[in-house]
């Protein structure tokens, strides 16, 4: 029986088998973290809960953590977890990798962890802070949706 190697995930399929690697868990994608890493996800998981309700789910090679939008996510690689936290404002810290505007209202910053004691502040208050902040965005476009709607048409008249 021939097989083929997905482009996405690399894994060898064999023909007829059914593959989506779109679809994953947070075990599978935790699996082979080391125990420093396993430690500084766990640590990671437990602060994001404690702020409250929210989503929690893999996607690809992310974990991501939601209200309406998503607030932050984690990618696990070998060596570090990247973490990912988009905020209204830009950080200027040792310890955000990168910044870039991923839309009108908000930047993400990148950020690489790598042991357990990493995740504390200030970092665990940039998540909490993007949390809020996640809210707050959220109800500020559904006001502007509802304004929009209402709003009355013109009369001005078209000069031709």
């Amino acid at each position: 029986m021939s097989s083929r190697e997905c482009h996405h995930c690399k894994q060898w399929i064999e023909d007829g088998e059914e593959h989506d690697c779109w679809t994953t868990t947070e075990a599978a994608l935790t699996q082979e973290l080391s125990d420093d890493l396993r430690d500084a996800w766990e640590r990671l998981r437990e602060t994001a809960v404690s702020f409250g309700d929210q989503r929690i789910y893999a996607s690809h090679k992310s974990i991501m953590f939601s209200r309406k939008s998503c607030y932050f996510f984690v990618r696990p690689k070998r060596n570090f977890l990247e973490l990912c936290v988009f905020l209204g404002r830009k950080l200027k810290a040792t310890q955000v990798r990168r910044v870039d505007r991923a839309s009108k209202s908000k930047v993400y910053h990148i950020i690489h962890i790598s042991h357990r004691d990493e995740v504390e502040a200030p970092i665990t208050d940039w998540l909490r802070e993007a949390y809020e902040l996640s809210d707050i965005l959220t109800s500020k476009a559904a006001e502007v949706r509802a304004k929009s709607k209402h709003k009355p048409k013109s009369s001005r008249m078209s000069r031709r």
